[in-house]
Formats: C-alpha cells, sequence, structure tokens
C-alpha cells in the first residue's frame, strides 16, 4: 500500500512487516507496527510489504538471509534491527519537510519500559500467579501517574490556576511521539491478549490510560496499523496451551 505525499523529492522507502495468519495482512508485531506508525508520522511516502513466514519468498530470502522483520529498504539500501531503523529515520527525515517524533520528556521513553515484559511473565503463569499480575498493575499504574500527572509545560507558573490532573492526549502532550510508536503497540497486544487468556481488562479506575488509548484508537496511524484481535489471538493460543 503506498501513503502519503506525492513528491518526486520523496526518498524510496519499502517497510517489510510481518503477515497475519493468512500470509497477507497485518500480523501482530509490535516492532512492525512501531516502524509503520513512525512511517506514517513522517509524511513520507513509502510502501508496505506483509512477510508470510512460513514460506518466506526467495526474493526475501535473497534480500535479507536470516533477518525477520521489520526491516526496510531506503533508496535501495537494506536497513535492519528497528531500533537503528527508527533512529535512522528520526535522523534523516527532519524538518522543514519532515517533522521530528522525539518527545521533549525523557520519562516518556522511560514510564512503559518494563510493561510489556511483566505482562508476558503474567500471561505464561496465569491463572495462578498473583505475584506475577501484581507486578503487571504496578507497571500500569506507573503509567497512570505519568498520565495523569501534567508536564511541566502544561503548567503555567504565571496563573493564579493550579493544574493537578493532566489533559493531554498522549505521553509527551497532544502529538504522537516516539514514544508512543514504542509503547501503544504493546498496550494493544496487552488488552486483547489478556482479556482473552487471563479474563483481565485493564482496571476502569486507571482514568490516564484509558484516556491515553481512547485517544490512540481515534488517529488512523495507530488504528490502521494494529493487527486484528485475531492476530493476537493466534500469537498466543500457545502460550495459553502450555499454561493449562
Amino acid at each position: 500500500m503506498a501513503l502519503r505525499q506525492n513528491s518526486d523529492k520523496d526518498p524510496s522507502i519499502e517497510l517489510f512487516i510481518k503477515a497475519g495468519h493468512d500470509g497477507e495482512n497485518v500480523g501482530n508485531c509490535p516492532f512492525c507496527q512501531r516502524l509503520f506508525m513512525v512511517l506514517w508520522l513522517k509524511g513520507v511516502k513509502f510502501t508496505v510489504t506483509t512477510v508470510d513466514m512460513r514460506k518466506k519468498p526467495a526474493e526475501l530470502k535473497d534480500l535479507a538471509p536470516g533477518t525477520n522483520p521489520p526491516f526496510l529498504l531506503y533508496n535501495g539500501t537494506l536497513k535492519t534491527d528497528f531500533i537503528r531503523i527508527e533512529e535512522f529515520l528520526e535522523q534523516t527525515l527532519g524538518p522543514p519537510r519532515y517533522p521530528h517524533l522525539s518527545p521533549l520528556n525523557n520519562e516518556s521513553f522511560d514510564v512503559g519500559a518494563d510493561i510489556f515484559a511483566r505482562f508476558s511473565a503474567f500471561i505464561k503463569n496465569s491463572p495462578n500467579n498473583a505475584c506475577q499480575k501484581k507486578k503487571l498493575l504496578q507497571e500500569f499504574k506507573r503509567l497512570d501517574d505519568y498520565l495523569n500527572s501534567p508536564l511541566p509545560e502544561e503548567i503555567n507558573h504565571n496563573s493564579t490556576e493550579t493544574v493537578t490532573v493532566s489533559e493531554r492526549k498522549f505521553l509527551d502532550g497532544n502529538r504522537l511521539t516516539l514514544a508512543d510508536c514504542n509503547l501503544l503497540p504493546k498496550l494493544h497486544v496487552i488488552r486483547v491478549a489478556a482479556k482473552k487468556y487471563c479474563d483481565l481488562d485493564i482496571p476502569a479506575h486507571f482514568t490516564g490510560v484509558w484516556r491515553y488509548l481512547q485517544n490512540a484508537y481515534e488517529r488512523e496511524e495507530f488504528k490502521q496499523t494494529c493487527p486484528a484481535n485475531i492476530e493476537i489471538e493466534k500469537a498466543y493460543v500457545s502460550v495459553a496451551n502450555r499454561r493449562s
């Protein structure tokens, strides 16, 4: 699929991501979705190729031997390792033509750093591991506290009114940043898989987390890059079976 601007000056970019169980649609891979979102938010023209991991085409084996998606062709040059690709895109596709996506606050990156690892430990041991559930919910509490706490730029020191609860849409403000591209795909996986296999919803009292997710699902850059729920459920069915 071709996305975004039409211009002769745009670089040639092809993103390769994991295909779903049908071999065509977007599969379950938070790292693939992360780069998909970054490119979309950059506003650059690019194409997306889904790779069926069960029968990787011969031309892709030649292109990126031993490499699993996501990987990228940028003006014909292969780029691998999603973190390095993200760093490359942020450095290369910059103002004035493309927006920078780095967050202003370092904690916007750090606050969700452990949540996916806690989820993985929880789903592997659920339903008989109250300790892992507690650790997962502690990470959600940490995230919720951050989302509900005003950022420095939300506080007007010249105003007599005190801002006690943040109303921002995303981790670092009202624009999606690299921090969101990292965390949101993981939260989507957690929301779907924890409900399906552990009967665990993200608790409603985490109002900051739910505000964050609801705002994210309203954005095409996130909603349209999410794998279908069935893809996430199929990805974790073996974990659930080993556990039972």
